[in-house]
């Protein structure tokens, strides 16, 4: 017969304890923090009227006490189409005049 003395038992970690014992939960911040919405960069072409029309309702939106960006107005018009009935968004769509795509020359 051989002796076999008993293992010891190893030292709890205190780490493991409160670990085990608290759920992790999030920073508060983190909870309240919105996921960064990825942003595209594009080019298109506009006729001038329209390109000086947003000149006039950035300098609408300052008259009603808020300022408003290019970029805020394209995206509120196609929230705007977005929200339409079909047959709405074909009128208007029919109502522009067609602007002929790509590059103005140079010069």
């Amino acid at each position: 017969m051989s002796s076999k003395l008993p293992m010891p038992l190893p030292k709890a970690n205190p780490a493991v304890k409160t670990a085990l014992a608290a759920p992790a939960k999030p920073a508060p911040s983190k909870l309240l923090k919105p996921k960064k919405v990825k942003l595209v960069r594009d080019s298109f072409s506009i006729p001038k009227l329209e390109y000086l029309m947003l000149d006039v309702l950035k300098l609408r939106s300052n008259a009603l006490g808020t300022s408003a960006k290019k970029s805020d107005l394209i995206r509120v018009g196609i929230k705007t189409l977005a929200a339409m009935p079909d047959d709405q968004f074909l009128a208007a769509i029919k109502a522009l005049a067609p602007v002929k795509t790509g590059s103005p020359a140079k010069g």
